[in-house]
């Protein structure tokens, strides 16, 4: 435009374009724009095309540096919608074996599979590879690398020995041609991983016999095996499970933590607290308390103090924005801790609902694993 309009050479019109996309640097821009306004008033553009032309370089000023990455973003953003939507199962194997990226915890993203309709597999040391892996177009298996604590080498030597080996018949096979530490051991059997093997059929049981001295395991295993007096332990809770998934991975393929906890708030006072789904079906301005899982706090400089989260329950992530003034009141509650109760009013905007919050609350569960779960002021 600058050089049919003014006549610039090539340099001036690179030089026009550094000045608009480099930083946006209001010396340089004034510079360049003085010698535009001077070639085009020699040229004897008219005074209305000018300020149009002088217009439109500063408008997209302010916004074009980064335009030049819009066509990858856009591309970015749209293979990843359509793998989502059609081939979901490789789209999540991909995010969870890329971890850490992304906006969202990898807890977050096995439940948003699951609420797309995918069965997430737990860890098996009879199945599993280190990374997860696709099963079916509907079933991902998470993989050994998911867990903290479990060595590589471990990894790759339970991945050998079932190539070289064949598949594990006893936990006391797998003890003896793996041989982990012992605080793999009985990290492997609190998350459930050894739960395929013979005389390890649930992680209570599991965990006792991974405490059998070494020698000689098969005679021992043998002696213990259908004796109850060899595992007097009963299997774990629905929510003792839930911990110990959180502690060993970060992360559970049972039910999401809210749906253990939904019960309890209904002793919570107030006119009810509200499922993330529920928000849908609400109205603009009407009183709406939710509950959940913090997974994001975000505070954006050009937000003016304002904040941001979401919380996340069983059937979905509810977001809320939390007023500059609320957040400085608020601030301890709802940066330590990790379930919140939000207090507040509907917001409905072109079909995007939030609630506005009035005030927050610690909800009382917590587990030392889900600290660090969310994504917090990036």
């Amino acid at each position: 435009m600058a050089m049919i309009a003014a006549d610039f050479s090539g340099s001036e019109a690179e030089e026009l374009r550094r000045a608009i996309s480099f930083h946006r640097s209001e010396e340089r821009m004034e510079k360049v724009m003085r010698k535009l306004r001077a070639a085009v008033q020699r040229k004897q553009v008219a005074a209305e095309v000018q300020d149009k032309i002088e217009a439109s370089i500063k408008s997209f000023a302010l916004y074009g540096f980064p335009e030049s990455h819009a066509i990858s973003f856009a591309f970015i953003a749209y293979a990843s919608a359509w793998l989502k939507a059609h081939r979901p199962a490789e789209f999540y194997v991909g995010l969870l074996n890329n971890q850490p990226m992304g906006f969202y915890s990898r807890a977050t993203l096995v439940k948003d599979a699951r609420h797309h309709g995918l069965r997430v597999r737990p860890i098996d040391v009879t199945e599993s590879v280190l990374e997860c892996t696709v099963e079916t177009d509907r079933i991902i298996r998470l993989g050994l690398g998911q867990m903290k604590g479990l060595s590589r080498t471990t990894a790759e030597t339970i991945l050998r020995e079932r190539e070289q080996g064949g598949p594990f018949l006893s936990l006391a096979e797998f003890l003896t041609r793996v041989k982990p530490r012992r605080d793999e051991n009985r990290l492997l059997a609190m998350v459930g991983a050894l739960n395929p093997l013979k005389n390890a059929e649930h992680r209570r049981n599991a965990l006792w016999q991974v405490e059998l001295p070494p020698s000689d395991p098969d005679d021992l295993f043998a002696k213990n095996a259908g004796n109850d007096a060899a595992t007097p332990l009963r299997p774990m809770s629905p929510m003792e499970r839930l911990k110990a998934d959180y502690v060993g991975i970060s992360l559970s393929t049972g039910p999401h933590p809210m749906a253990y906890l939904r019960k309890r708030l209904a002793d919570v006072p107030g006119p009810g607290i509200r499922r993330a789904t529920d928000l849908v079906n609400g109205r603009a301005g009407e009183r709406m308390d939710i509950a959940g899982l913090m997974i994001c706090r975000q505070r954006p400089s050009s937000a003016k103090g304002h904040v941001f989260v979401s919380l996340e329950d069983e059937t979905g992530i509810a977001n809320a924005f939390v007023p500059a003034l609320t957040f400085e009141k608020f601030r301890l509650v709802i940066t330590q801790n990790p379930f919140l109760i939000i207090r507040g009013t509907l917001q409905i905007q072109d079909r995007v609902t939030s609630v506005y919050a009035h005030s927050a609350e610690r909800f009382p569960f917590s587990i030392e694993s889900f600290e660090g779960q969310s994504h917090d002021f990036h």
